[in-house]
């Protein structure tokens, strides 16, 4: 239950930082930022906003049943990309370091993996948790 709660937290921490910096971004931002890095900035808050929902459900998961290691390891997989992916794309939109681009693909792929382990979690239990 203990983990189930974690997850629930961060989840909460997550949703209200993309809630704000979505706001940041579009009113903060806008007269600083050109279109392009705009752009950027709100590809992260997409994301972010996706994945911190998606750690609700991963918490409601363990508050459930006692969940498998894929469910475990998915929450993990989401906090890691949005860490990476959205990060970056935060970093790169405010200008920067250039060499922050590939960061980008790797959380991409934590989210990719968080969503699979997801997925098997369901085929190999029957159910997600």
């Amino acid at each position: 239950m203990l983990r189930a709660n974690i997850f629930l937290f961060i989840a909460a921490i997550n949703g209200f930082l993309a809630v704000s910096l979505g706001a940041f971004g579009s009113h903060g931002l806008k007269s600083r930022l050109s279109e392009y890095h705009l752009a950027i900035w709100q590809t992260g808050v997409q994301y972010h906003f996706y994945h911190a929902l998606i750690l609700c459900v991963v918490g409601i998961l363990w508050s459930k049943s006692a969940a498998s290691g894929w469910v475990n390891a998915a929450g993990y997989l989401f906090i890691a990309g949005i860490i990476l992916f959205c990060g970056s794309l935060y970093w790169l939109a405010l200008g920067g370091p250039r060499w922050l681009g590939p960061i980008t693909p790797i959380g991409g792929l934590c989210f990719l993996l968080g969503w699979l382990s997801i997925a098997v979690s369901a085929l190999r239990f029957g159910r997600i948790a």
